[in-house]
């Protein structure tokens, strides 16, 4: 019997739940008094934003507020903030490397699951590539998850947020299972598969498929937003420790080229992975399949949780095909060639990842033949 094994690396606190930015003020005063609060330009001109701010100045906590980050964020976008807001010598603030000032992190969207996670994203403009940042400095000390800041969010980034959500669930509960060492925690930032994070996987999954199609379609629905932002707490909660895998890995390159989210692209990838993965994984897809209410025996259900993931990515808008993604035909090997080099993601995948396997899940991405993958 394999011993049980499980690993969560998270903020000292997470609250979640309707309303709940109005304790931002009150906890923030506990830990700093001087915060900057970094947020984009679209957020920075709401008014549940202004409400905020408000809060953290009614409760002693003077703020400066750096609102033009961007989306997938440029290096210049990070040097440009330090330099405009060094002077205000803010006591709630990142810093990397080493021990970091205190991150309060709250979440618009329900997607990313960074308000939980040790990763950090960011984009190399003179290199042409995106960098993944790994390091438990990153976790936030604590974490506001309030539903009603995302009851503005627009149908395409519901979609796309959602479907980065259902990409973590999946990849962290289908992880690789490391050899369980006194040294597995100490010396890796993911440690793969373990019971923990399972449970938070399957908690994610779950909602992802009671509510995704809701909340992309009625965007005020309240429920649908709350089972959303629940999910994606729950994904960020599953891979901060358990990592995720190919689609990930593949994913990079393809949004260097695209320019496209990277939501819809580990989404998109992700039946393509799944197929690929399949044989080292009925046993955990069909336990995926019994979480979101499917029936059968576990061959059964391994295959049928993949084309219940696939339809539900078609229902809400996501591209079925690396083509239509706008990936040139002649980046399809390219693709492969790159992403193979990415190897905390590869070494992460439950089935071994060689260069031809990675050419044949680009290729079968590019053209929609899932089939050519099927074992």
């Amino acid at each position: 019997m394999t011993p049980l094994f499980g690993a969560l690396r998270l903020p000292a606190s997470v609250i979640f739940g309707s309303g709940q930015r109005a304790a931002l003020g009150m906890m923030t005063a506990q830990i700093g008094s001087r915060a900057l609060i970094c947020t984009d330009a679209r957020m920075g001109g709401d008014a549940q934003f202004k409400a905020i701010v408000s809060d953290l100045e009614a409760n002693g906590v003077k703020t400066k507020v750096y609102d033009r980050t961007e989306a997938d964020l440029p290096i210049e976008g990070i040097s440009g903030c330090v330099a405009e807001c060094a002077d205000f010598q803010p006591d709630v603030e990142n810093k990397i490397p080493g021990p970091v000032a205190p991150v309060i992190a709250v979440p618009t969207t329900s997607g990313t699951g960074s308000e939980v996670t040790p990763v950090a994203v960011i984009a190399d403009t003179e290199r042409g590539t995106k960098v993944g940042i790994s390091s438990p400095y990153l976790i936030p000390k604590i974490a506001v998850c309030d539903p009603e800041l995302t009851l503005s969010c627009p149908p395409g980034l519901t979609a796309v947020s959602g479907a980065d959500a259902l990409t973590h669930a999946i990849e962290s509960f289908t992880a690789a299972a490391r050899q369980v060492t006194p040294d597995l925690t100490v010396k890796n930032v993911f440690v793969g598969k373990n019971i923990l994070s399972d449970t938070f996987g399957l908690l994610a999954l779950q909602n992802i498929f009671a509510a995704l199609r809701t909340a992309v379609k009625d965007g005020k629905n309240l429920q649908a937003r709350e089972q959303m932002m629940l999910a994606s707490l729950a994904a960020g909660c599953a891979f901060g420790a358990a990592g995720t895998a190919a689609a990930h890995a593949i994913q990079y390159p393809v949004g260097n080229e695209t320019h496209t989210p990277h939501g819809m692209g580990v989404a998109l990838l992700m039946p393509y992975v799944m197929e690929f993965n399949r044989p080292t994984c009925v046993g955990c897809f069909a336990q995926i399949g019994r979480a979101i209410g499917l029936s059968g025996s576990d061959e059964e259900l391994s295959r049928k949780v993949i084309d219940e993931v696939a339809s539900l990515l078609k229902d809400i808008g996501i591209p079925v095909t690396l083509k239509e993604l706008g990936l040139p035909e002649d980046k399809q090997d390219w693709t492969a060639e790159s992403a193979i080099g990415a190897a905390r993601l590869v070494n992460n995948n439950p089935r071994k990842l060689d260069m031809d396997a990675m050419k044949a899940i680009t290729r079968a991405a590019f053209s929609g033949d899932r089939s050519s993958l099927a074992s």
